[in-house]
């Protein structure tokens, strides 16, 4: 709710704000919009049946609602039988514009998290055949587990590093963060000539290979080297 609206103003009483906490701090960072990297990883690229030469990576959005805090399960979500997890490093930003310089792009960044973007991959590729919006793939509730979010005071700005993530302790996607095709500078850039980045948003900056299925009792364990780790079950 906007401080400065009264909540008698309103029809009925809005939702919170969603949010993700900010590590070793009782602060909490407030989600405005989150934003996700698709095919930012070349081999990620080509499990998925494309050309990561002849196609640079494209943007798609989750709701902010659809953040899973940390330490919270999984719930398997309804009308699918096939749910992917992809890990992720997440960045967070303190404030934003448009058409942002590349060398700038950085001093947006309030910190860096773990996170997955949870895919109910069967009806994102009926989307696709139907060149439809990915939306009921990808944008539902919960579908985007997150870490805490550690200031780049803390952490700095990672580059390189093991990125991976365990099911039930075997690992299935492993990579290095300087794989990344377009890295975090670029990504804020380039995102910022198609939209109004604000403080609050979200970067959920693209997965290795290895992606697969979960069902309900896994458990998965995420790592990116020099930020965190996460552990979400799936109920």
């Amino acid at each position: 709710m906007n401080e400065m609206t009264p909540m008698a103003d309103y029809v009925f009483a809005p939702e919170p704000t969603p949010t993700i906490p900010v590590a070793g701090s009782n602060k909490l960072f407030p989600v405005r919009r989150i934003y996700c990297v698709g095919r930012n990883f070349a081999d990620h690229a080509i499990e998925m049946g494309h050309d990561p030469d002849k196609e640079p990576p494209f943007f798609f959005q989750k709701n902010p609602d659809s953040i899973l805090p940390p330490g919270k399960d999984f719930p398997y979500p309804p009308e699918t039988n096939d749910v992917h997890h992809e890990i992720e490093l997440v960045v967070a930003l303190k404030s934003g514009g448009t058409d942002i310089p590349l060398d700038k792009a950085l001093d947006c960044v309030f910190g860096y998290g773990v996170g997955l973007d949870m895919t109910r991959r069967d009806l994102q590729g009926q989307a696709k055949k139907m060149g439809r919006p990915w939306e009921t793939g990808k944008s539902f509730e919960a579908s985007a587990p997150c870490s805490a979010i550690h200031p780049v005071s803390e952490v700095g700005h990672p580059a390189q590093g093991a990125i991976r993530l365990a099911v039930n302790g075997r690992t299935r996607q492993e990579g290095d963060l300087n794989q990344m095709i377009w890295k975090v500078p670029e990504m804020i850039a380039h995102l910022s000539r198609l939209f109004a980045l604000r403080p609050g948003d979200v970067i959920f900056a693209g997965t290795p290979a290895g992606v697969g299925a979960v069902v309900r009792g896994d458990v998965m364990t995420g790592h990116v080297e020099g930020v965190d780790d996460i552990t979400v079950t799936v109920v």
